[in-house]
């Protein structure tokens, strides 16, 4: 059997494994086990310890358990409820005011917590209610917080550009960095989109827009700064090159813990033990996911699957575009069933070598690539943000929540195809702050 059929059956495998609902880790740790036994016998199985714990023991991993603290302890306070309710009151007289808020909330909480579903969840427990109840469509509503959640992964601190730059070996800081402008982008055009689609809905029911004071407006905003504060914090140290990611990280989910203890009064013993031991679970979760990853490259390594294949992909022929318009339906596809942090630490050891032949920038395709996971949240089978709405708001329809999202995953096909002809977009910023890159 050739190293291709080898790989075909892995696939294959791997796959039907992963459908039946067994955890990632477990599985890909199963599968990598059963073709090492198959191909090289008892003796193949000798270093599976090793190399799991090989590719967990990293101090920048570090990083993702504390930044999942971080968004954990945002979340378990009422820092989405203010964050939200401030923006409302200074984008209420805008047509579809109440969508950009949600939107902006999306984008800002993002930058507090870095994860995806989190984002939704909690802008979407606030924001759904109080959009249906002023008058915004369910489809709008539910649509603007599944695809605006899925800015966790891509404005910093993001735990998928941490991963992907542990995976390729790529800075973080510069990852952080080219992550800002596309996000601020993607977050503008949902806007623009937001604001057109409720202007036609106004005009049709004729609703008038609520007003605010200056003070009612200023009133909030003593509750929302030092989280933003926070974020500032975060780019100034992280970037001033005053301490490393993983230090960063720690400090923040320090201090996050005394602003909500201060601000909230959240002085109850049973919600922090809650609150740990949710962040416990998924950065667990995501570190057995990372050392599962890296031993099931390792036999594909071994088997010599990823070194054929990238021999394969060479010797077709393909442009570069076109190499990488298959590329991103390749990962299209792979996020309808798989979450980012598998994909990526899947398909990189393969990827990495064919793009840096062709001379793409792995910064640049970092970008790209968490877009791409982005619409992989909001698309079946798996997507996590359709599954994180119907859990706020049970009574809309998972179809009415499909036709709400559509609009956005074409918005953010339309953003990868601006990012691959202006590769600037994401380049601009880090270049600027850090030099440019070799």
């Amino acid at each position: 059997m050739s190293e291709l059929e080898i790989g075909f059956w892995v696939l294959v495998v791997t796959t039907a494994v992963l459908l039946t609902g067994v955890p990632i880790a477990f599985g890909l740790t199963a599968v990598a086990a059963l073709f090492l036994l198959i191909f090289e016998g008892p003796s193949g199985l000798g270093t599976v310890a090793v190399h799991f714990f090989d590719e967990i023991n990293h101090f920048a991993l570090l990083t993702i358990p504390m930044f999942i603290l971080f968004g954990a302890v945002i979340g378990s306070s009422g820092a989405s409820r203010d964050i939200y309710e401030a923006l409302h009151r200074w984008l209420a007289r805008i047509p579809g005011g109440m969508v950009v808020a949600s939107i902006l909330a999306c984008g800002i909480f993002s930058a507090l917590c870095g994860s995806s579903p989190a984002t939704a969840a909690a802008i979407g427990k606030v924001g759904i209610p109080e959009m249906r109840r002023r008058g915004v469509s369910e489809g709008l509503a539910s649509g603007a917080i599944a695809a605006g959640g899925t800015l966790g992964i891509l404005i910093p601190p993001s735990i998928i550009l941490i991963v992907y730059g542990i995976a390729t070996e790529q800075s973080i800081g510069r990852l952080f960095l080219a992550g800002v402008v596309p996000g601020a982008m993607i977050v503008a055009i949902f806007s623009v989109y937001a604001v057109l689609s409720a202007s036609r809905q106004r005009r049709q029911d004729s609703v008038e827009p609520e007003t605010y004071s200056l003070a009612e407006k200023i009133v909030i905003l003593p509750r929302v700064l030092p989280f933003l504060g926070l974020i500032l914090f975060v780019l100034y140290a992280l970037y001033g090159g005053i301490a490393t990611p993983s230090e960063i990280a720690a400090i923040v989910a320090l201090l996050s813990a005394l602003l909500v203890i201060v601000m909230y009064r959240q002085f109850s013993f049973q919600a922090w033990r809650s609150t740990v031991a949710a962040a416990t679970r998924e950065s667990c979760m995501i570190l057995l996911i990372v050392g599962a990853a890296g031993f099931f490259s390792y036999t594909m390594s071994k088997l010599y699957v990823t070194q054929s294949l990238a021999e394969w992909i060479i010797g077709t022929g393909l442009e570069p575009w076109l190499f990488l318009v298959v590329v991103n339906g390749f990962l299209l596809l792979l996020g309808c069933f798989l979450p980012p942090v598998a994909i990526i630490l899947m398909v990189m050891p393969i990827l990495q070598p064919i793009l840096e032949a062709q001379d793409f920038n792995m910064i640049w395709f970092a970008v790209i690539m968490t877009i791409n996971m982005e619409i992989g949240l909001i698309t079946p089978p798996v997507g996590m943000n359709l599954y994180v709405i119907r859990g706020v708001a049970p009574d809309i329809p998972l179809m009415t929540v499909l036709r709400g999202t559509a609009p956005f995953v074409l918005l953010m096909i339309g953003s990868i195809v601006l990012l691959a002809m202006f590769p600037g977009i994401a380049l601009w910023l880090p270049n600027l702050l850090m030099g440019a890159s070799l």
